[in-house]
């Protein structure tokens, strides 16, 4: 057994885990007061022993140097190791020897697992001394509008708690819902990201800004939190509504799936009934009243949302989504924006890069076009070369121009196709390239006539966005903007097509359109058919725990997603 537990790395130890299984306690006892000899231990050691006197022999060597095991460590040393290993290992550790299981009860060791895995850095003994009250902790994270007289109630016993449990109970137990979260609220959707805060798990629903304030920053509001009331206890609360906290539940459904209900669903009714509810959605989601809305068509969008999320009463089922992965070549950092939808008010976006190709794929929808569908696509193959200011002002004139880079791009199409057959490939053309002028007959809005040949004039010059400088832009007369405040220069532009559809998603079509970027942070899409344009802003925040394992696992979330409202 001490070779057992030296080919660990442990040494000598009589305390074997798997020989006192097969002992009674008197047994174990007996054993323990004996010398701790093995009959094969001692044929292994005879053996190796009769080769070394062997070898000496032959001729004499360096004589081995002295094994030192693990329990021969002072336990200070043992705890800063212990401490260094991940918390996932502690358990088996302490099922080898008495003396490992006593040093992992130092919550010195949890305290950092704690820290270095979960990011949690509060100090269970000593938040009133480093300056920042449990009372303080509650109130800010937690519910803003919690009074002072239901404080102490619902505020866990610090004092008693051990950072082992806060590890076992809590952040291990609920590791598995940290990350970034989709819930299924219908055409909907939603941001939902979990994380550690403080010593809470809490799930906060991100918000975009008011419509139209597309650059201002997310807005966010806790819908569930999970902490430890009483040791080797987690409780779940559902945070939603306006009377507090009140119970929860959370269920792991599978892999990358989870649900929550409340159990208290009177807790999210208000004393003024349902038109106190709308009225206090309103301000929060919209920021304004219903008087202050004079459209009529979004009055009535605006209630069908209230009346199809409110139904829910936060017991949502939720699926994971990742953060699009990057590489040194794309056009500008992938990730989420923030983008104006006409009537349907600021929704969120994921911008990500495949190849020839960046796509838009929707966080959050609405009844047109729902979310996890793809509502813009970029050609990278195909520059769009803007005319100068004046001329852009024509929409006319815009419209011949990206007209003309679609029917180029589906005569390239069917030369590939027809390529293909014949075993001969067409190279196309370098990405980021500026897109050759097109001459097109001047007829019916400028779109090319039927069996007529298209011309190709000499290329255009280079951007100036390629010498560092920007192009002047603006929008065309007659396309419609939520926000008036876009920018006035961009680098590049590309052909585009985005997705439309009726109420419901019926009759989906790509059409074509113009992708705008503007700079790192901010890009616009000029919906043609639509007469409309997007503007789109980065969010701004760091989320943890939401990178995709893989290209591969990115690329099957997106096709989940979009599944889920095909």
């Amino acid at each position: 057994m001490a070779v057992c537990a030296r080919l660990c790395g442990v040494g000598p130890s009589r305390g074997c885990r798997r020989r006192q299984q097969r002992r009674g306690p008197a047994e174990t006892a007996a054993a323990d007061s004996e010398p701790d000899t093995d009959p094969e231990e001692e044929r292994i050691e005879a053996g190796a022993a009769a080769l070394a006197g062997a070898g000496g022999g032959r001729g004499a060597g360096p004589s081995p140097p002295p094994r030192c095991s693990l329990l021969e460590l002072p336990p200070e040393l043992l705890v800063e190791i212990f401490a260094s290993l991940p918390g996932t290992d502690l358990p088996s550790l302490a099922q080898v020897c008495t003396k490992f299981r006593r040093i992992l009860h130092t919550d010195t060791i949890w305290r950092r697992r704690c820290r270095e895995e979960y990011g949690v850095c509060e100090n269970l003994r000593k938040l009133d001394i480093t300056g920042v009250s449990c009372r303080d902790v509650y109130a800010k994270r937690i519910n803003p509008r919690v009074k002072s007289g239901r404080f102490m109630k619902i505020l866990p016993d610090y004092e008693h708690m051990e950072y082992r449990d806060v590890y076992t109970c809590l952040l291990h137990r609920y590791r598995h819902i940290l990350g970034l979260w989709q819930p299924d609220i219908g055409p909907y959707g939603g941001l939902l990201n979990v994380v550690v805060d403080g010593l809470f798990i809490i799930g906060w629903m991100y918000l975009p800004p008011h419509d139209p304030h597309v650059d201002d920053p997310m807005r966010f509001k806790p819908l569930f939190r999970v902490h430890l009331m009483e040791r080797k206890s987690a409780t779940v609360e559902c945070m939603y509504g306006h009377r507090g906290p009140h119970n929860g539940h959370i269920q792991i459904v599978k892999k990358d799936e989870f649900s929550t209900k409340c159990n208290q669903t009177d807790h999210h009714r208000m004393s003024g009934g349902r038109q106190e509810e709308f009225r206090t959605w309103l301000r929060e989601e919209w920021g304004r009243t219903l008087e202050d809305i004079f459209h009529e068509h979004m009055q009535e969008l605006i209630l069908m949302k209230f009346i199809y999320t409110s139904q829910y009463d936060n017991c949502l089922t939720y699926r994971r989504i990742y953060l699009p992965p990057s590489h040194p070549d794309d056009l500008i950092r992938p990730g989420l924006f923030k983008g104006t939808y006409g009537s349907h008010g600021l929704e969120i976006v994921m911008l990500s890069f495949h190849g020839k190709r960046a796509r838009g794929t929707k966080i959050t929808g609405d009844p047109n076009i729902p979310a996890g569908q793809q509502t813009v696509e970029i050609d990278l193959m195909h520059r769009i070369q803007l005319p100068d200011v004046e001329s852009l002002r024509s929409f006319t004139e815009l419209s011949r121009i990206v007209l003309g880079v679609r029917e180029q791009v589906r005569q390239e199409q069917q030369r590939q196709e027809s390529g293909a057959q014949d075993g001969e490939g067409h190279g196309p053309q370098s990405p980021r390239e500026p897109q050759p002028g097109v001459e097109l007959p001047a007829e019916k809005g400028g779109e090319p006539v039927d069996g007529e040949a298209v011309a190709e004039a000499a290329p255009a010059p280079e951007q100036p966005a390629q010498s560092g400088q920007g192009q002047p832009f603006v929008l065309p007369v007659g396309v419609s903007s939520r926000n008036e405040d876009y920018p006035r220069t961009c680098r590049m532009c590309f052909y585009g097509t985005g997705l439309i559809a009726g109420h419901g998603f019926t009759s989906p079509e790509r059409t074509p359109g113009v992708f705008i970027l503007f700079d790192e942070d901010r890009f616009g899409f000029i919906w043609l058919e639509l007469k409309s344009f997007s503007l789109y802003s980065r969010v701004r925040a760091t989320f943890r725990n939401a990178e995709a394992p893989s290209p591969q696992a990115f690329e099957e979330m997106l096709k989940n997603i979009q599944s889920l409202t095909s």
